[in-house]
């Protein structure tokens, strides 16, 4: 498969400190990928970046051919690039199905069919179309966010934190919709401090530290790597 993202050299400063310190990575057609690390090691920067939130300092992100550096968020979206960010970020006076249009705001289609498909992933949403999002659980709005994600056909979704403040049972779930997604034929930039989650589902993975990558391999090379082991699978020696 080609690679649908390359990353070379990226920088993110932000009032003169520097989050992102010149990454470089790519994302190939049809993987998941995942960039792990602990807290302030650049991960959401470096999405944000990339989605258009934040405008690099140095470096160049190149999207299925197209340079998209500086570009503004939505320029980002129309070209199939979606986000689920962290915290969900739902509307919460807006009903489930309303933040599902919302959505594929760029699209002039009919949105019935994608619609379904959320649901067919999500049944809980369905049952809730008509309540509005603030009302959900935690776990039920993050679903909402990955459902209005989907909602724009992208050609590559990022997902910043997916996991964090759910219950452990509603992080395995939400990780067998993302391997569900991707075996749907959906490529998946994720990034997650739950380290061993993460390298379960991801075909490969970058480990960021201080703002540079420090170590790259598939998720299954780096579940075994005893250094990741240690500073993010708290499993070294076992």
């Amino acid at each position: 498969m080609g690679e649908i993202l390359q990353i070379k050299d990226l920088q993110v400063s932000y009032g003169g400190i520097d989050a992102v310190r010149g990454i470089s990575f790519n994302v190939r057609e049809g993987e998941i990928v995942t960039l792990i690390g602990a807290n302030g090691a650049g991960k959401s920067s470096t999405l944000r970046a990339i989605s258009g939130l934040v405008k690099p300092r140095g470096g160049s992100i190149v999207f299925n051919g197209d340079d998209i550096t500086g570009l503004d968020p939505t320029a980002v979206v129309s070209k199939g690039l979606m986000m689920v960010p962290e915290g969900r970020k739902i509307f919460p006076n807006l009903t489930v199905l309303e933040n599902l249009r919302i959505g594929a705001y760029l699209r002039k289609d009919q949105l019935d069919s994608d619609i379904e498909m959320v649901y067919n992933y999500f049944p809980r949403l369905k049952e809730r179309s008509w309540q509005a999002g603030g009302t959900l659980s935690g776990g039920e709005q993050q679903m909402l966010a990955v459902g209005r994600a989907l909602m724009g056909r992208p050609k590559l979704l990022m997902m910043d934190e997916p996991s964090l403040g759910l219950a452990p049972i509603v992080v395995q779930g939400i990780f067998e919709i993302i391997e569900q997604i991707h075996k749907a034929g959906t490529t998946v930039l994720l990034i997650e401090q739950n380290a061993n989650m993460a390298l379960h589902v991801a075909d490969r993975a970058y480990v960021i530290e201080n703002g540079r990558i420090s170590m790259e391999g598939t998720g299954k090379d780096l579940l075994e790597d005893e250094n990741v082991k240690a500073a993010y699978l708290g499993t070294a020696g076992k």
